[in-house]
């Protein structure tokens, strides 16, 4: 049912719900959470949207006011109503799909009068632009916010990564330049694809590959990976630097591209058995990010300093590179709760190993291919890996 609420109304109404504000306050959430990204919330309207929403009954001011600088400031709060009006609105914008009307389709749809040349330039142009956006918006993400917030944030990206990948399919069809003018468009680099026996296995029993060399980005620390502060620090860094490198090997002259890889883990303990008895606080571990080859240490190094600079997080400062070469290994896709995989790693150590004559040669190794955040327990994908010698 249409509330007869605007995207800005209803956006007010939300965080007037939440609890009593007045407008300067309303000003610095919408700021804080990167609210401007995804709804037009002008500071100038503010007091305007609140007028009618007054007006509607929808919210009223409460008793008292606040002090800011040197004025009282009204505060407002929601009434019953406006809390019933809220709630229909906000579950009707989550279950409907609205119509969008994006400028860039009228603009393909006159691609004849425009010259190829023209095209390509403007493709690159959006390309560039859109590489910034998500770089905003993945920076605005950074500092920890409620879920429901982050749910926006990760909307909002995965949007933008599924133009991304649009765009760049678009112009390699078009036989364009490269964004350089260093020769035909090309696909950024995907390692998901490019090693894909490695990155997107289908056996779920335990099998022997052959794991070539690798780079990577890599932060060490220990204990349990769901409540350590330091391992959600080292994830962050890691992204922060990974995200760095590919903007800046975009821009760059005769850069390339590349998508930034699945989140992956070296996992060791004093004894095997913590971690089919699942002891992680006496876990220690190395979170990692692969690289493509052309990847060289000053590039890493100059995405280190930048991310550093722009986000002030001191565990990018233990961003280092990692160079593996596992060769063989066992490896199986885990499907389920990572709580789930003791079973597996029991039959490898116990069974699978001593009947082939191997034993483990190096640290256990994960790629983590589903976002627990979004996805069900049941429903996460885990290539399971671990490097084997002769015994």
């Amino acid at each position: 049912m249409d509330s007869g609420l605007t995207a800005a109304e209803l956006t007010l109404l939300g965080l007037l719900v939440e609890k009593p504000r007045h407008g300067y306050e309303l000003e610095g959430v919408i700021a804080e959470r990167g609210m401007r990204e995804w709804t037009e919330v002008g500071f100038s309207s503010i007091y305007y949207l609140l007028t009618k929403l007054r007006e509607r009954g929808l919210i009223e001011q409460v008793e008292g006011s606040a002090v800011v600088g040197d004025k009282r400031r009204k505060v407002f709060g929601a009434t019953a109503e406006g809390r019933r009006a809220c709630a229909a609105a906000a579950e009707a914008a989550i279950a409907e799909l609205h119509p969008l009307y994006p400028r860039v389709l009228v603009g393909l749809a006159n691609q004849p009068a425009i010259g190829h040349e023209q095209l390509l330039d403007a493709l690159e142009r959006r390309s560039r632009a859109l590489a910034e956006r998500i770089e905003q918006v993945a920076e605005a993400a950074g500092p920890p916010v409620p879920d429901f917030v982050r749910a926006i944030f990760d909307y909002s990206l995965g949007q933008l990564r599924a133009e991304q990948d649009w765009l760049d399919r678009y112009r390699a069809s078009l036989g364009g330049a490269h964004p350089q003018g260093g020769g035909p468009s090309m696909a950024p680099y995907d390692i998901k694809k490019d090693l894909k026996e490695f990155y997107a296995p289908k056996n779920t029993t335990w099998a022997v590959v052959d794991v070539p060399e690798q780079q990577f980005l890599a932060v060490d620390g220990s204990g349990n990976p769901n409540t350590a502060p330091a391992h959600a620090a080292a994830v962050e860094a890691l992204y922060a630097v990974a995200y760095t490198l590919k903007f800046a090997g975009k821009q760059a002259e005769g850069g390339r591209d590349f998508v930034v890889g699945p989140l992956e883990g070296l996992w060791w303990a004093e004894e095997f058995e913590a971690f089919t008895s699942r002891d992680k606080d006496s876990w220690n571990w190395t979170m990692m990010i692969s690289l493509p080859g052309w990847i060289t240490e000053q590039m890493i190094d100059e995405a280190r300093q930048t991310a550093l600079a722009k986000k002030k997080h001191p565990t990018i400062a233990d961003v280092r590179r990692l160079t593996l070469h596992e060769g063989p290994s066992a490896q199986l896709l885990h499907i389920g709760s990572y709580d789930d995989e003791a079973p597996a790693l029991h039959q490898l150590h116990h069974e699978y190993l001593p009947a082939n004559g191997l034993r483990p040669g190096a640290k256990h190794h994960e790629i983590y291919l589903g976002d627990p955040r979004r996805t069900a327990p049941e429903k996460l994908k885990t290539v399971v890996r671990q490097p084997v010698e002769p015994a």
